[in-house]
């Protein structure tokens, strides 16, 4: 059973240092999906610059997360989205400049992407990065780790999204790694690859069922 751990929508002073600490002291390693709109902030751009420095990825989670990119009809704000998210990532950025599309609530589908930011991503050679476990660990701050292991349990590598929010959620971030390693189970920080469609810029894996008409 192997684990890839990300989290998104950070990074949150009250939080994010925490799992950070989690994970120096588990000597795990993840990627944290960041916001544009809060890496504009120095504290949090601070944040996220000591993952960078202590071995994790950073990568994009658009500007303002407030609608998933295939709804979009605003050509220019789909780009600014991801363009104004990449720069302000700036020199934390993976080599692969990793991008998530917003889920609105983990769902995938159609409504993640569009075909210009599908052309973008291919443009300036990014890294799409999807998933295939949401345990929502915003709507239950505490049984989250049950449902989390329960899915880990059910396929071989599991991509697990989580959020450095202030919910609470991540107070029990030790817990479920502990219960991971007691199942036997390995942390890993790469991607499985039927959950990377676009590498690169280049489409290596399946990409229609994740962009709007």
């Amino acid at each position: 059973m192997d684990v890839t751990l990300t989290f998104d929508n950070g990074p949150e002073p009250a939080v994010t240092p925490r799992v950070l600490d989690v994970l120096a002291h588990t000597r795990v390693n993840a990627t944290f999906f960041a916001l544009g709109s809060k890496l504009a902030d120095p504290e949090r751009r601070a944040i996220a610059k000591r993952a960078h420095a202590e071995g994790h990825w950073i990568g994009n989670h658009t500007w303002s997360h407030q609608q998933p990119l295939g709804r979009l009809n605003d050509t220019a704000r789909v780009l600014a989205e991801i363009i104004d998210t990449d720069a302000a990532i700036g020199e934390l950025a993976h080599p692969d400049r990793l991008f998530r599309p917003f889920g609105g609530g983990g769902a995938l589908g159609t409504h993640l992407l569009n075909p210009v930011a599908v052309e973008l991503l291919k443009k300036e050679r990014m890294t799409c990065v999807l998933w295939n476990a949401v345990p929502r660990d915003w709507e239950d701050p505490r049984g989250w780790v049950e449902t989390a292991l329960a899915q880990c349990l059910t396929q071989a590598w599991t991509l697990l999204v989580l959020h450095d929010l202030p919910t609470g959620a991540m107070g029990r971030l030790r817990i479920f790694i502990d219960r991971v390693l007691d199942h036997g189970g390995r942390f890993r920080q790469e991607f499985p690859p039927e959950c990377v469609p676009i590498r690169r810029g280049e489409v290596v894996g399946q990409l229609e069922p994740y962009v709007a008409a």
